[in-house]
C-alpha cells in the first residue's frame, strides 16, 4: 500500500512553514536594527523598549532580557481579553527579537560613528521588520496588545492609546537619561512608520498592479 499525502494538509503545512519563516525574518530584522543602531544610543523603538532602556540604566539589566520581560508582561496582562491563539505569534516575535538583540549586540557593531546615521539606519531596519510582521498579522510587541484590549472594552482608538503610552515612556526615559532621547524616539517612530507605509503603498506601481489596470481598461 502506497501512502499518498493529503494535498490539503500538505498545503497547510507549507503555508505554516512559510509563516514561521517570515515571522522569524521580521523579528530578526527589527532585532538587528535595535541592537546595532538604536540601543547603543539608548534610543527606544517603542514603549516596551523604553522601559528596557530604563531597566538597563538603573539595574544594568541586559537590553535583550529587559525587552523580553516588558513585552511579556504587557502581553500576559491582556491575553485573556484577546485570545491565546493570536498571542502565540506575538510571543514568538518577542522571543526571537530578544534573542536576536542578545546575539547581534555581541558580534556586530554599527559601521557609522554618527548618532543620526544610526538613527536613520535603525529606523529603516525597524520599519522593515515591522512591515514583515504585520504582513503575517502578528504584533511586533506586547504593548500593542494593551492598546487593542483597551479598544475592545472602551472603544478608544488603539493608535491614540499607543501614542500616549509610548509618549509617557519616552518622556520618562528622556527625563532620566537625556532629553535628546525623546526627539530621537519620535523621529524613530515617524521614520519606521513611514517605512511600513512605503512598503505597503509604494510610490511606484508594481507589475501586477499595472497588469490589472490594463485588464480593466479592456
Amino acid at each position: 500500500m502506497i501512502f499518498k499525502p493529503n494535498p490539503v494538509y500538505s498545503f497547510k503545512f507549507r503555508r505554516l512553514c512559510k509563516k514561521i519563516a517570515l515571522i522569524t525574518t521580521g523579528s530578526v530584522i527589527q532585532g538587528f536594527g535595535m541592537a546595532v543602531f538604536l540601543f547603543p544610543h539608548s534610543i527606544p523603538s517603542g514603549g516596551a523598549a523604553g522601559l528596557a532602556v530604563l531597566l538597563n540604566y538603573w539595574f544594568h539589566l541586559p537590553m535583550s532580557i529587559g525587552l523580553w520581560l516588558m513585552n511579556i508582561m504587557f502581553l500576559l496582562s491582556t491575553v485573556h481579553y484577546l485570545g491565546k491563539v493570536s498571542a502565540f505569534g506575538t510571543i514568538m516575535v518577542i522571543t526571537i527579537t530578544a534573542v536576536s538583540v542578545n546575539i547581534i549586540d555581541v558580534y556586530i557593531n554599527s559601521p557609522f560613528s554618527n548618532i543620526w546615521m544610526d538613527l536613520l539606519a535603525g529606523s529603516i531596519f525597524l520599519g522593515s521588520g515591522i512591515a514583515v510582521l504585520l504582513g503575517q498579522r502578528v504584533s511586533n510587541g506586547g504593548i500593542g496588545y494593551v492598546a487593542l484590549a483597551i479598544y475592545k472594552f472602551k472603544k478608544i482608538n488603539p493608535g491614540k492609546t499607543l501614542f500616549w503610552m509610548n509618549g509617557c515612556v519616552f518622556l520618562i526615559t528622556a527625563y532620566v537619561i537625556d532629553w535628546k532621547i525623546i526627539i530621537q524616539a519620535i523621529i524613530c517612530q515617524w521614520l519606521s512608520t513611514r517605512i511600513v507605509i512605503w512598503i505597503y503603498n509604494p510610490p511606484f506601481p508594481r507589475k501586477n498592479q499595472i497588469y490589472k489596470l490594463e485588464l480593466r481598461k479592456k
